[in-house]
């Protein structure tokens, strides 16, 4: 079984694209994701052994390379979602070149964050009553429904918006043959949630369009009362092209390298065994041995044969 490492893990601590790789390359993964913080410097280097087929790039995380209008890379320098048509823009502009380079280095994915809703932040408060051990109290509760009620209200313009952006995206994933993947991620605050996703993929009804799932993020949906991430899965898996595997600790923390978190990874394993991709995603700086530990371990726990039904 194939799993892939991402450049998140090391671009930081490098000034040479060979040299990140081959670090990548020491730990035996021969499959990467390119991380959204991977500088323009880097770049050289990674084409390089794009070149000489020392590695193969499988995914681009957006955006990348990083845009030299900004200082730091960041999924969500531009949201894809956002009420102002200027802004949308400058996301479609810069997801374009990310789309390009993908398909510069042999990528078939590129992986997105599409904006949150413009609105009072309280997901983080639901995860401090979490933290508190106040998970589901009356409180807690209210805190939920409050978020849910003004998402609600605000959510459309923000899909709207989506939809117009992934159209004006469409010629240059059709030119190049890329999948645009839209990610799900851990704050109810953020575009599309699974029901956004499905309804998304069935109007716009092109490949071009697809859905990755991260599973730590996932899991923390489902921990805080969003979701059945097990559910959703199977409803999203028409349009699922890869996953993000990280463990979760307690209260809520991810990045994690499994096992021994909070995540149940015998619950993916049909999943995992499809020819989706498989993309590692542990923290920046994490030890390299709990890297292949975890890759390791994923590999013994997904291949073994699925128990009768």
């Amino acid at each position: 079984m194939i799993i892939g490492l991402t450049t998140r893990w090391n671009a930081g601590a490098h000034t040479e694209g060979e040299r990140m790789i081959e670090e990548i390359l020491d730990l035996g993964f021969d499959h990467v994701e390119l991380g959204y913080d991977l500088r323009l410097d880097l770049v050289p280097g990674v084409l390089r052994m794009v070149e000489q087929k020392a590695v193969r790039v499988v995914s681009v995380h957006n955006f990348c390379p990083v845009p030299v209008v900004v200082l730091k890379g960041h999924p969500e320098l531009f949201s894809l979602s956002a009420r102002d048509p200027r802004e949308r823009e400058r996301a479609v502009h810069h997801t374009t070149r990310t789309i390009r380079f993908a398909a510069e280095v042999g990528a078939r994915v590129v992986v997105a964050h599409a904006g949150n809703v413009e609105m009072t932040k309280r997901s983080g408060e639901l995860l401090a009553l979490c933290a508190e051990g106040r998970l589901f109290t009356p409180g807690y509760e209210r805190t939920k429904l409050k978020l849910q009620m003004a998402r609600e209200k605000r959510a459309g313009r923000h899909l709207e918006g989506l939809r117009e952006s992934v159209s004006a995206l469409l010629p240059v994933l059709a030119e190049t043959g890329v999948q645009l993947a839209l990610e799900n991620l851990p704050t109810w605050e953020a575009i599309p949630t699974e029901m956004e996703m499905e309804a998304l993929c069935r109007e716009m009804n092109t490949p071009h369009l697809r859905y990755w799932h991260d599973i730590g993020h996932g899991h923390i949906r489902q921990l805080l009362g969003f979701i059945n991430q097990e559910r959703w899965l199977e409803r999203l898996a028409p349009w699922l092209v890869g996953l993000h595997i990280h463990d979760v600790r307690p209260p809520a923390l991810d990045h994690a390298m499994p096992p021994g978190g909070l995540v149940d990874f015998t619950l993916f394993r049909r999943l995992a065994k499809t020819d989706i991709l498989r993309i590692l995603e542990p923290g920046p700086g994490a030890p390299a041995e709990k890297i292949t530990e975890a890759a390791n371990w994923l590999r013994r726990t997904w291949e073994t044969p699925d128990e009768p039904t």
